[in-house]
């Protein structure tokens, strides 16, 4: 999967996707701003007939954990997203904060999957929702309900580069969850690691 940069880049989007059209990944775009949503959506709209391939489109929509107010409102990202790729996966997710004093005490809330679980239930489309690996453990039984309202969703796990978290909960989250409905987006070494002890790679 290739990711739009976060920051800024001389690199503008259609460049951007020229260059990913020429390989074989899918395309992730990350949206930190309304206000570029339904440009970019006009620029991606623009190659449609040469996207082959998957295409995610993510941004935080709603408070989580330790999070602060999101920069993208909820209801405008899903509305703008589907009149233009309604078979597009949708990358819905919380703004979180980590502090290592916190963390076995914060995960996702029966609040905040609900609302999630409010805003998504009319969609049609695939939708995945990114959560921290660092709250994931604490937060198995809202996760495990949200999975089971649709066979559309999915759960991608991702880390902070400097988040600190026990592979041990992660393979026990694996062991209670649809292998099908979680994907990995984490850092090295964490991910080999993971990878050789859930069996998905050998340690050779």
């Amino acid at each position: 999967m290739a990711h739009s940069s976060s920051n800024d880049s001389d690199c503008t989007l259609r460049e951007w996707l020229d260059a990913v059209l020429k390989t074989d990944k899918g395309i992730k775009l990350d949206f930190k701003s309304l206000e570029v949503v339904e440009p970019s959506m006009n620029v991606l709209e623009k190659v449609k007939e040469h996207l082959q391939r998957p295409v995610w489109l993510n941004a935080d929509i709603l408070m989580g954990p330790c999070g602060e107010s999101p920069t993208v409102a909820a209801q405008s990202f899903i509305d703008i997203t589907t009149s233009y790729f309604p078979d597009a996966v949708l990358s819905l997710g919380w703004t979180t904060g980590w502090h290592p004093e916190k963390t076995k005490e914060v995960g996702y809330s029966w609040e905040m999957v609900k609302e999630m679980e409010h805003l998504c239930k009319p969609l049609k489309q695939p939708i995945t929702f990114p959560v921290r690996a660092a709250l994931v453990f604490q937060s198995k039984p809202q996760l495990q309900w949200l999975l089971k309202q649709s066979d559309s969703y999915s759960l991608t796990i991702w880390s902070g580069k400097e988040d600190q978290y026990c592979l041990e909960d992660l393979l026990n989250l694996r062991e209670n969850l649809s292998k099908a409905q979680v994907f990995y987006d984490i850092f090295e070494p964490h991910l080999s690691r993971f990878l050789v002890a859930s069996g998905m790679q050998n340690s050779c």
